[in-house]
């Protein structure tokens, strides 16, 4: 019922703000409240505490972000297509929002294990379209028949990862959307894609 409520999301923006410009370390609650123009113990109503924030900040922006690439990709109709989809909509989230990208490439990374672990949770609705998309592509042998779906997972989502972490530690100095195409050319490459021709 909380997250429907106005004064939720307006500070869980405010922290992704807080936390990009300040670090999680030193984001104190009482920033993110003053950010979210509330007071220090309206933030309490809605969260336990800075890693409960954190948190929820993740599954907020990551579940909004899986419905977006759900849309995207439901009217193509090639694994290919979902792939690029994919890694287009990747791309085009974190390039939108530059506090967004240094909270999720940077600041999600804690060396907290309970944390990654929670983190790692949220994930799991993500990861799980991209084993979708693999599968799909096996099915319809537009991939290798013998391509390991774990492993393609690990190599798209880490290669996306990567890219984006490259582009966010650079100042956002280039444009990030240029690279989907090669991106995503190297991704079905590395599935075993056959083009038609060969």
């Amino acid at each position: 019922m909380k997250k429907n409520k106005p004064k939720y999301r307006q500070i869980i923006d405010a922290a992704v703000i807080v936390i990009a410009e300040n670090g999680y370390h030193q984001a104190q609650v009482s920033k993110i409240a003053k950010q979210a123009g509330v007071a220090d113990g309206t933030i309490y109503l809605y969260f336990r505490n800075k890693e409960d924030i954190l948190i929820s900040l993740f599954q907020e922006k990551m579940g909004n972000f899986i419905e977006i690439i759900e849309g995207k990709i439901a009217g193509k109709s090639t694994a290919v297509e979902k792939l690029l989809m994919l890694v287009e909509a990747h791309l085009e989230w974190v390039a939108e929002d530059s506090h967004l990208a240094i909270v999720t490439q940077l600041e999600l990374r804690q060396s907290n294990k309970e944390l990654r672990l929670k983190i790692n949770e949220v994930l799991k609705g993500y990861l799980k379209l991209i084993d979708k998309i693999v599968i799909e592509g096996i099915e319809r042998n537009e991939f290798r028949s013998n391509l390991d779906v774990r492993l393609a997972r690990q190599m798209i989502f880490g290669t996306i990862d990567e890219t984006v972490t490259t582009w966010v530690m650079s100042d956002a100095k280039y444009n990030l959307l240029a690279l989907s195409e090669p991106l995503h050319q190297m991704l079905v490459n590395g599935c075993g894609y056959r083009t038609s021709v060969e």
